[in-house]
């Protein structure tokens, strides 16, 4: 036994010390944050100091070394992110990840968005592919030392990272402008619908925008099924859409309407959350450019802030600047599809897929006059000879005018409004609602892009695939520069965006028809009016605004419910107290919210069949249209799959009740007052890949409980169909940022993580908490400022 004893311990502490030596190797992965270190590549001297939080102040005589020292501590805190942001860009994850993410890969490769990037980047001005290039050269910089040990995500997978180039960073652009453009999702799940039901009840399911017409969907339910499309297959391969409802807040007032009498400025972009965040904050200094704000590892800009003497703040605008064709391929050469003058051939390319321990795919993606056939992505080369018709995609960011990275240095350096709007003339994708103002007193307010026009015979509106080879459907040039929304010194002394439709019914161009629902614009609205003298303060409060007019409206609605049962009635005492709050410390949001998610599902799974998960999601205009019965549509209520009764909108108001409380006691057990919204609702910064991995996701997700909704000014949407976590907040503010020109050393930032993308780091989540609950951190541009509490200085010097 005392042999057993020693073996036993003695094993312990060899395990205890490898674990301990493995965790100090580990820690060699850390960034060096004080020092010298002496680069090939640079012209002169860079000096970065981190602040308290962790974030770098570049300081250079160029901006090109700037950019380096950007591109250098990007790769020091960020690696493994930028690594996985291009990989997806490039299609190329199965490298790494195996036949798991094939599907992926081959959609991103026939989606061609790494080819545009290469293929865009002789077209750019040549300061722009200096600064692409001196970014490329500090991130190789660090990755050519022999010293740091790669973070742990590289030895965990066995990865190492390649050089990265400037089309590494052109790529990331583009794939923001993807995950931020919904429209082909959309005009797909209409395609798919019309399978099941008439365009009319297809109509009914899209609801047009509150106040606006609701125009016919031209019948091409036969042009579908002669396709024979697996639109279903193809939508499952695609990256997830913007869930219902998403977007972002941006709201700017002038002087007279704060107690400084000075402009203020807030921001917050709602993106998906991530371990690490989207953003990471930097500070860059050159004698010509001081700019600090919100960066993305991989691309070379302060996105997001203010230099000395502006500030903006960006929301997706949400333009229809993508359309499905429904191509028809010649059936005496399969090479040629038909256009309004003729057949014309395709344009191919090869692309090979390397596949971690499987063999290579070989994939051959087409191109017509519109864009890639997205069909190809899920087709063998074999497939292809039998086909008839095939589906195209045209969107803006593929085409060469999309020149976007020339707007960046550009809109860092800009000191008024002209050099704001000329900066940003080059910001052509994604279009971007983006407030302005400056230290001269000035607000304004520009939503530049590339919008295609559509010609008055096209029917569709940009909603549905269309016939590619009638000339009708064609996009005829772009909305021009100047015509874009826009607004200067408004006479109302404020504008605010929040995704919602931000032209009247008098504007000449159409811009699209899926704005999201205007719930939190007229919260948003609300609170600026009921405020004549703003602070920081007021604007502090007003991102953590958790009221939801949403749940107001359908309160009325849902509270005329008869409980069925007890636990029915005590839900419903509990609903006709609550006030609307999507606030953490209570069951009322938690209770509101299941009964939503349940009653979306009774309202239209029977009538989706197989199909509903793929459209399980928030639907609120939908939902008061059927339960208030307009034209007729108090119909939907009627459960197909009971043809003998008729059932309506009351009965799956009390049956969805009881089916959300089911689940509730399930998950939460049978004590409703301990149920509790900011749990359920947790914040989920879900890491890629390991949130999927048992044990891995423990260590790498970001996990922090959350207050709101998904239609409150401070955002926290959560996925209708994810069963096994149907509240978990997954689309939120990403990043709030408020800027107070009575002194903007004093602006505020803050993102959803911490600035380190490295587990073993202490800034890996140390924001997470303060995201939560809407605090803040002070980023200023003074030296005296950032130097203060400084964790350390690095100089880099040329070799």
């Amino acid at each position: 036994m005392k042999w057993f004893l020693r073996l036993t311990a003695g094993l312990l502490l060899l395990v205890a010390v490898i674990a301990a030596g493995g965790y100090l190797y580990l820690r060699t992965s850390l960034p060096q944050m004080d020092g010298e270190i002496r680069l090939a590549g640079l012209q002169d001297e860079i000096r970065i100091t981190r602040d308290a939080s962790g974030v770098p102040h570049i300081v250079a005589n160029t901006l090109t070394d700037a950019l380096f020292g950007l591109g250098f501590v990007h790769a020091q805190d960020r690696l493994w992110q930028m690594e996985t942001n291009r990989r997806i860009g490039a299609g190329r994850l199965s490298e790494i990840m195996g036949d798991a993410t094939l599907d992926t890969d081959r959609f991103l490769r026939t989606l061609g968005v790494y080819e545009a990037s290469r293929n865009v980047l002789p077209l750019l001005q040549p300061d722009t592919r200096d600064q692409l290039s001196s970014y490329a050269a500090g991130v190789n910089a660090f990755l050519g030392q022999t010293g740091p040990t790669l973070p742990p995500e590289f030895l965990i997978l066995g990865v190492s990272p390649e050089p990265w180039k400037p089309e590494d960073s052109v790529v990331w652009t583009k794939m923001m402008a993807w995950d931020l453009g919904g429209n082909w999702a959309k005009e797909l799940e209409r395609m798919r619908l019309m399978a099941v039901m008439p365009p009319e009840k297809v109509l009914e399911f899209y609801p047009p925008y509150p106040g606006d017409p609701a125009h016919p969907l031209p019948d091409f339910r036969e042009m579908y099924q002669q396709a024979g499309l697996d639109a279903g297959r193809l939508y499952a391969a695609a990256p997830e859409p913007l869930p219902e409802g998403a977007g972002s807040n941006n709201w700017v007032v002038s002087g007279a309407h704060t107690k400084t009498g000075k402009p203020l400025l807030a921001n917050d972009p709602h993106l998906g959350l991530s371990a690490p965040a989207l953003w990471y904050l930097a500070h860059i200094q050159t004698p010509d450019v001081d700019a600090i704000g919100a960066t993305l590892p991989g691309v070379p800009a302060i996105i997001l802030g203010r230099n000395q003497q502006i500030a903006w703040g960006f929301t997706n605008t949400g333009p229809d600047v993508q359309d499905l064709y429904i191509e028809k391929i010649n059936p005496d050469n399969p090479d040629q599809y038909k256009t309004p003058t003729g057949w014309a051939d395709f344009e191919k390319r090869e692309e090979t897929i390397l596949v971690k321990d499987a063999d290579p795919v070989t994939l051959t993606v087409r191109s017509t006059r519109h864009g890639p056939v997205l069909s190809d992505s899920h087709r063998k080369s074999a497939d292809m000879m039998g086909e008839s018709h095939a589906l195209s995609l045209a969107w803006t960011a593929l085409r060469l005018e999309d020149r976007t990275p020339d707007a960046s240095a550009r809109l860092m350096a800009a000191k008024n409004w002209d050099e704001f709007k000329s900066a940003i003339r080059n910001f052509n994708s994604p279009q971007q609602n983006m407030v302005y103002a400056d230290t001269d007193g000035n607000i304004g307010y520009y939503a530049p892009g590339l919008v295609p026009v559509r010609k008055p015979e096209n029917t569709a509106r940009g909603k549905i695939p269309v016939p590619g080879w009638l000339a009708d459907y064609d996009w005829d040039g772009y909305i021009p520069f100047e015509e874009l929304p826009q607004a200067y010194n408004p006479p109302s002394g404020l504008f605010y965006t929040a995704n919602h439709k931000i032209v009247p019914a008098s504007y000449p161009h159409f811009i699209t028809s899926d704005w999201s629902a205007p719930y939190r614009a007229n919260r948003i609205r609300g609170l600026l009016d009921h405020d004549s003298n703003h602070s920081v303060e007021s604007f502090q409060l007003m991102h953590g605004d958790v009221h939801s007019l949403m749940a107001e409206e359908f309160l009325e609605i849902l509270l005329t419910t008869t409980p069925a049962d007890d636990l029915s009635r005590d839900a419903l005492i509990r609903l006709s107290t609550w006030d609307s709050h999507m606030t953490m410390n209570d069951p009322a949001p938690l209770i509101f919210s299941a009964w939503i998610r349940n009653l979306n599902k009774a309202v239209y799974a029977d009538e989706l069949g197989d199909m509903f998960p793929d459209f399980w999601r928030q639907r609120p205009a939908f939902l008061l249209n059927v339960l208030r019965n307009r034209g007729n549509q108090g119909q939907w209520c009627d459960d197909q799959s009971t043809p003998d009764q008729v059932e309506t909108c009351q009965d799956i108001l009390q049956t969805s009740l009881q089916t959300a409380l089911q689940d509730l006691t399930a998950r939460f057990g049978t004590s409703m007052p301990d149920w509790n919204w900011g749990d359920a609702h947790f914040a989920h910064g879900d890491h890629l890949p390991f949130s999927r991995i048992p044990v891995l996701k423990d260590l790498f997700d970001i996990r922090v409980p959350s207050m709101g909704g998904s239609y409150t000014v401070n955002v926290g949407r959560n996925r209708l169909k994810d069963e096994q976590q149907p509240f978990a907040n997954t689309h939120a503010a990403s990043l709030r940022a408020i800027y107070d020109f009575s002194d903007l050393d004093k602006s505020l930032f803050i993102h959803s993580t911490g600035q380190s993308g490295n587990i073993l780091s202490r800034f890996y989540a140390d924001m997470a908490s303060d995201w939560a609950a809407t605090r803040y951190r002070p980023m200023s541009t003074r030296p005296e400022d950032y130097q203060a509490n400084a964790i350390g200085t690095l100089v880099l010097r040329p070799r």
